[in-house]
């Protein structure tokens, strides 16, 4: 793990981060927000405002193979209600770009993770680069609010001894350059 200097240094240097908040923000002009920016050892993520919410209303099957856009209904909004046992898509304020070096672990923010919400989001791997799309998993039988343009996950850096043999740049990932929230792909 790295900390919070070399994180900035490397988000300048790279332009690993954009936009990027070299220090922790707890509030704007409208007041508190959870906080989003460089932290300890890691970098606190934004989602977007814009959602996908799941939906059962066309009666589809979610198959990865076969993935049907109608299985969400897509929403534009600075608030976006969870339904109970649920989950949407959303997608991080920020793009970013992997160093070959490093890999990047996502982890749910605590203020969401105690009420309920779970952040499922797999590996920012070396050389990635992109809009990470966040999966929002409602686990309560309450609807949940969720804050567009405010902290929702944790970003932890890893750096290697040395450099990854095969990058996922080099292997022509699906999801290399994704920009907004992106669907399954196989």
């Amino acid at each position: 793990m790295k900390s919070d200097s070399w994180i900035r240094k490397m988000a300048q240097s790279q332009q690993m981060i954009e936009p990027f908040e070299a220090y922790q923000i707890k509030q704007n002009q409208t007041g508190r927000v959870i906080s989003y920016g460089t932290s300890s050892y890691g970098y606190d993520v934004r989602c977007a405002n814009e959602f996908k919410i799941f939906t059962n209303v066309n009666s589809t099957i979610v198959d990865p193979k076969n993935f049907d856009e109608r299985n969400f209904v897509n929403v534009d909004a600075d608030v976006c209600i969870i339904p109970p046992n649920s989950f949407v898509l959303t997608r991080s304020v920020e793009y970013f770009r992997i160093p070959r070096d490093v890999l990047v672990i996502c982890v749910g923010k605590s203020t969401y993770a105690r009420m309920g919400i779970v952040v499922n989001t797999t590996p920012l791997e070396p050389e990635w680069h992109g809009h990470i799309t966040l999966e929002l998993s409602n686990t309560t039988p309450l609807p949940a609010k969720i804050y567009a343009n405010e902290g929702i996950a944790q970003l932890i850096f890893l750096s290697a001894g040395e450099m990854c043999e095969t990058s996922y740049a080099d292997r022509q990932g699906k999801y290399q350059g994704q920009r907004g929230v992106t669907l399954p792909k196989t």
